[in-house]
């Protein structure tokens, strides 16, 4: 079997597991799961926590989704232009600029968090759209970067030099050459975005106060707050917060295996 497919049945295995206890604890009546030997399967099921949570949950839902896509948008576009020009060009303070970046993720969330809070609070962007989407790009712009560059660097040089010869700019090139052979490497940088951007909830309750919006992390912490003994809502609340995500992780892994091991090995 090749290591490919192991590592999607892997991936798999690996988020079906806890999703399926989940779906079965959402499934029975809430007196049920407080019992000492709780059904394995939800024989008397209820669908009662699913309409609390969409009820509920719905417009967090939406509004984790738009902040996602928001990052992986803002994301690509800062990191794919930036590691062409590390990878690809010769840029002067290239290596430095490398190494603060493995410095930018050391940086502890909440500190980001205390900063961002101070800053986006002078320029209005406290409980927006706009405001939390950079807020997580700047934990996974540095990321993309690095994973983009570690890429890009094995794209044979006789490419670029053949486009320049034929007379296309540097944005030619990029656009024409680079970025369709960097396909796996985009996927797997946007879903790593999306997932970070999707679960986050440092920024997320640091820079939304419940008055215009909330993300579903937000909602589940409160939902949890409010309804502590209603543990099927619960529990369908998170399924409906995790199957997205695992959706998209199965289906795009095959990218993410090719993104991360494409430029590990030189010629």
């Amino acid at each position: 079997m090749k290591a490919r497919t192991v590592f999607g049945v892997l991936i798999v295995a690996v988020l079906l597991f806890p999703l399926f206890w989940m779906v079965n604890a959402s499934l029975q009546p809430s007196g049920a799961l407080l019992r000492p030997d709780p059904a394995f399967f939800p024989v008397d099921g209820t669908l009662d926590g699913y309409r609390k949570a969409l009820s509920s949950q719905g417009p967090h839902l939406l509004s984790s989704v738009v902040v996602a896509l928001g990052t992986v948008v803002v994301s690509l576009l800062v990191a794919a232009p930036a590691s062409y020009a590390l990878a690809q060009l010769r840029v002067r303070g290239g290596p430095v600029l490398v190494f603060v970046l493995l410095i930018v993720q050391l940086i502890p969330g909440i500190v980001m968090a205390n900063a961002l809070y101070t800053v986006f609070s002078n320029l209005g962007l406290i409980d927006s759209y706009l405001g939390l989407v950079l807020a997580d790009s700047t934990a996974t712009i540095p990321f993309a970067v690095l994973l983009l560059r570690a890429f890009m660097i094995s794209v044979p040089r006789e490419l670029t030099e053949a486009s320049r010869v034929d007379g296309a700019g540097y944005w030619r090139t990029f656009f024409s050459i680079i970025l369709p052979v960097s396909r796996n490497a985009l996927v797997t940088a946007g879903l790593f975005a999306f997932l970070f951007a999707w679960a986050d909830f440092l920024f997320a309750v640091t820079l939304t106060t419940g008055q215009s919006f909330e993300p579903i992390t937000v909602g589940i912490y409160r939902f949890v707050g409010n309804q502590s003994a209603d543990w099927n809502g619960i529990m369908a609340t998170a399924v409906l917060a995790a199957v997205p995500a695992a959706v998209l992780l199965v289906v795009a892994q095959r990218y993410v295996v090719a993104g991360l091991t494409s430029g590990a090995v030189k010629d």
